[in-house]
């Protein structure tokens, strides 16, 4: 293994290079690293939540609540096509993962039952998560399967996640943490975000649109003193003037392509909206079929607006008219954007790290940075020479500058575990020089010549090193994918430490020492003694 391989000194440079490339953006300004080539990172090594400062929030996804609308809608969803279909209802009960109908005429109910089976189909495909049954007595059971209300929870926690991100990437935060903890909580950290509560109501909002006609039927006082009709419900505007609206909704957010802050007819803030195709159509015929009566527009279960339709709005395209200021219309607009949440989010635990504790974590961290090598640079030139331990100081500058390459390149953070994990990585990276030198201090002790020292050190001390960077590996890995937060970011720099240190301790060793030999021609090895 002691010999001056063209290959490894061309992977020796080719690594020099690669972390002189990647790290020099480190130290120049945003406007220099602007001008750079496409292909070198522009924005350096991220600092973590812990040492730029920022906000931190632990969610919790309100299942129950989601379960519970998803149940409301199936009850609607059923009167609403019986009614179509000229089939007359006696009660709607809920009864576990669904609810049960009970006909007002028995003798209906092949009529019912074909009107309900287009609920569980789409295209003349059946839909997996929802089944109608026959109970007899004039009653049939619409419900959810038990594999849909199983994956209920884990799917609204992935699509939480989703929309949150959509909403802080509109925000503007670099780099946010977004991750998931335990079954139903999201863990959000954004480096840079100094208004926690701003970060909050953005988040918080579940942003459900709809569009649902007004009852004018029906008088909203007696809803209100406690006789709504079943099909209809009373919503508040931001004023508390009630509403009674029909329970079923015309258009959802979940047709919406596009929202975007314009101005009305008399030049006042609107919020503009766009529908995909199946949207528009529904938009369209519901207007058509009710013109001159008022519809009511609700966000997260408040009216917005209840305009009155005056003609038929085709096209997909229309405003919400109301009196938004720019920023609040703006808010608005980034929400619809983002998505509606599958399920109401509750806030467990929130922090705020200023950017002075940011910055004195920095300091700390550099300072103990620095002890330990210096610590370690002192441990190898006391031990091992000027020239063995010189070799080891290089493998460390080398591993270092890799380290901070590689984590440039993939847009890591760098958190304050993660300075602990790069301490660590140095001491990892001298130990494989360590277990080197002094197998071939064992081996020069007992008689065997330079060459055969070196290479015996290299031979036998290479199972061991493997070996304990692969138990390394493994408990970061165990860390990263289990961990969050600080945790993952130890990992994650520990990870990457594991795989330069055996590049940087190991190579560096090699060629350093094999041009050593090649040019000294040593009679002893210096570290025999």
């Amino acid at each position: 293994m002691i010999h001056l391989s063209r290959w490894k000194v061309i992977l020796l440079a080719l690594s020099f290079a690669f972390g002189l490339l990647f790290a020099w953006p480190n130290l120049l300004s945003a406007e220099q690293r602007a001008a750079l080539p496409g292909w070198l990172p522009k924005s350096g090594v991220n600092l973590g939540l812990d040492l730029q400062g920022g906000s931190y929030l632990l969610l919790e996804v309100d299942v129950p609540a989601m379960r519970e609308k998803r149940l409301t809608n199936l009850g609607e969803d059923a009167r609403t096509v019986l009614g179509e279909a000229g089939v007359d209802i006696s009660g709607i009960v809920r009864e576990g993962a669904g609810v049960i109908v009970t006909l007002a005429d028995p003798a209906a109910s092949d009529l019912a039952l074909e009107a309900m089976r287009g609920l569980v189909s789409g295209g003349g495909e059946p839909i997996a998560d929802r089944t109608v049954q026959r109970l007899g007595g004039g009653r049939i059971r619409y419900a959810y399967t038990q594999q849909a209300v199983d994956a209920m929870a884990a799917d609204a926690v992935t699509q939480s996640i989703e929309v949150v991100r959509r909403r802080i990437d509109n925000l503007g935060t670099r780099e946010p943490s977004i991750t998931r903890q335990g079954a139903d909580r999201i863990v959000i950290q954004a480096p840079g975000e100094s208004d926690p509560a701003q970060l909050e109501r953005t988040i918080g909002k579940t942003a459900q649109l709809t569009f649902q006609m007004v009852d004018m039927e029906n008088s909203v006082e007696e809803a209100l003193a406690g006789f709504p009709p079943p099909d209809s419900e009373v919503v508040a505007d931001e004023n508390g003037a009630p509403y009674l609206v029909k329970k079923r909704v015309l258009v959802s957010g979940e047709n919406l392509t596009r929202a975007f802050v314009t101005q009305d007819q008399n030049r006042q803030t609107a919020i503009g909206f766009r529908f995909d195709s199946a949207g528009g159509r529904r938009f369209g015929e519901a207007t058509a079929a009710n013109i001159g009566k008022p519809f009511a527009i609700i966000l997260d279960g408040e009216v917005i607006s209840a305009p009155v339709i005056r003609s038929a709005i085709t096209g997909g395209e229309g405003i919400i008219e109301g009196s938004f200021s720019i920023e609040e219309a703006a808010e608005l607009v980034g929400l619809l954007n983002g998505g509606a949440l599958p399920a109401p989010l509750r806030v467990e635990e929130r922090r705020t790290v200023t950017a002075e504790l940011g910055a004195d974590a920095v300091a700390a961290g550099a300072l103990s940075t620095t002890i330990g090598f210096i610590i370690i640079l002192v441990f190898m030139l006391l031990s091992y020479g000027f020239l063995f331990g010189g070799i080891s100081i290089v493998g460390l500058l080398l591993n270092g500058l890799l380290i901070i390459a590689a984590m440039s390149m993939t847009g890591a953070a760098l958190t304050l575990p993660g300075i602990a994990g790069l301490v660590l990585t140095f001491a990892v990276a001298v130990d494989a020089n360590v277990l080197i030198y002094e197998r071939m201090r064992d081996e020069a002790r007992a008689g065997r010549s330079v060459i055969a020292s070196l290479d015996a050190g290299f031979n036998k001390a290479m199972g061991t090193i493997i070996d304990a960077n692969l138990t390394t590996l493994v408990a970061a890995l165990i860390m990263f994918v289990f961990g969050a937060g600080p945790v993952r970011g130890f990992a994650w720099t520990l990870t990457i430490g594991v795989f330069t240190s055996m590049l940087s301790a190991v190579l560096v060793a090699q060629v350093a020492l094999a041009w050593w030999l090649k040019v000294a021609r040593p009679k002893k090895l210096p570290i025999s003694e």
